[in-house]
C-alpha cells in the first residue's frame, strides 16, 4: 500500500502508548535530513502500559514490521511506509504510526 516514508523521527507507538524507535536507522536514504528505516529493522518499545502477567501479557518490549513497500527498495530492503504493519511481542498488538514526515511517498 502506497504512504508517505517512515524516518527515524516519525512517531510511533505500541497500541498501549508506549514510544517506538528503530533499532537501526537507514543512513542510504533520508528524508528531510533523517535516515529512512527498512521494514527488517526491529523497534524497541519503551513506556507501554499494559500491566504484566497475570493481569495481561505486556508490558510491549519489541516490534517487528511484516509489511513495506513493493516497489521502493534500499540495499534491496522494503522501506517502511506509514501503512506498514507490525505486531509487537510479547503482547502481539500492533504499532500505531502517528506522524511521519509529508514530502515523500512510496508504494
Amino acid at each position: 500500500m502506497p504512504g508517505f516514508l517512515v524516518h527515524v523521527g516519525a512517531q510511533v507507538f505500541c497500541a498501549h502508548a508506549g514510544q517506538a524507535t528503530p533499532t537501526v536507522p537507514n543512513p542510504r536514504v533520508t528524508v528531510g535530513g533523517q535516515p529512512t528505516v527498512v521494514m527488517t529493522t526491529p523497534y524497541v518499545v519503551a513506556g507501554c502500559t499494559l500491566p504484566p502477567p497475570p493481569a495481561a501479557n505486556g508490558p510491549c518490549v519489541t516490534a517487528q514490521w511484516f509489511s513495506g513497500t513493493t516497489r521502493v527498495f534500499s540495499n534491496g530492503q522494503p522501506l517502511l511506509v506509514q501503512s506498514s504493519q507490525a505486531v509487537c511481542a510479547p503482547s502481539g498488538t500492533p504499532l500505531i504510526i502517528a506522524a511521519t514526515q509529508t514530502r515523500v511517498s512510496a508504494i
